[in-house]
């Protein structure tokens, strides 16, 4: 069953066309890729699927809803989380309270009931933190949660973003690019880690430019070239695809 359907969807900024006329689908509990060369439209197809920008044509369809217009908080509610290719920690925030933040979607008590401290409120912070705390320990870091979270190493900030990310509860989890800057050990690490995130029920689109990581997790792989899509396949054809082999290595090498 299709969980997440893009259809003829496109973004130009002013003449140049991001991306161009793209469909795909996403299966429930699949991990999929998106690859392609810097440039491709990988990052702008993310940043429409999640709410931070709007298409120009097409839609993407969340289960039977539709999401493109929507902002990106109300598809966060929705159940579609992402991580950023660059980190985005809170500064001044510990582990935990940047992990606590990615629980918004379930607050309900307002400002009053939180002035007033009244006992709803103590709870619901209460389960919030009981939940940020399960994702550190899902991601294996629940031992920093009261260290500042921008004198991690790089890596770990890595971890605190994923743990925000499953934090709030996802049906589907975008992760852009989250091997960019870890050593192979921790490379190795994310993917096992990424499959562990779908055998738990989430279904994950991912972004990534280390090849060796998506040809061992994805089940499926979409490529694209200046924002077209020219592929779509299992990892196996898509090794094999000529065009795609001409698309990264150029015509003459391929």
């Amino acid at each position: 069953m299709a969980i997440l359907k893009i259809n003829n969807l496109s973004k130009s900024f002013g003449g140049l066309k991001a991306i161009n006329n793209v469909s795909f689908h996403l299966q429930e509990g699949a991990i999929k890729a998106v690859i392609g060369p810097n440039g491709a439209g990988k990052t702008t197809l993310f940043n429409l699927i999640s709410g931070f920008l709007k298409p120009d044509n097409g839609s993407i369809i969340f289960k039977d809803t539709g999401i493109d217009g929507l902002d990106a908080h109300r598809i966060a509610t929705l159940g579609i989380a992402r991580t950023f290719q660059h980190i985005r920690l809170f500064p001044g925030m510990n582990v935990l309270e940047n992990v606590m933040m990615g629980r918004h979607r379930f607050a309900r008590t307002g400002f009053l009931s939180s002035m007033l401290n009244m006992p709803w409120k103590r709870r619901e912070e209460r389960e919030i933190k009981e939940k940020a705390l399960y994702a550190l320990e899902f991601v294996g870091i629940a031992e920093l949660a009261y260290k500042d979270a921008l004198e991690l190493s790089y890596g770990q900030q890595r971890l605190v973003e994923l743990a925000r990310a499953l934090a709030l509860e996802p049906e589907i989890l975008l992760l852009d690019e989250p091997a960019a800057g870890l050593n192979m050990r921790e490379t190795a690490e994310m993917g096992i880690l990424i499959e562990r995130i779908r055998d738990k029920g989430v279904t994950v689109l991912i972004v990534e430019h280390d090849m060796t990581l998506i040809m061992k997790i994805s089940d499926e792989i979409v490529v694209l070239s200046y924002g077209e899509k020219i592929a779509e396949d299992n990892p196996l054809s898509i090794q094999k695809n000529e065009e795609v082999i001409r698309v990264y290595l150029g015509e003459e090498d391929a």
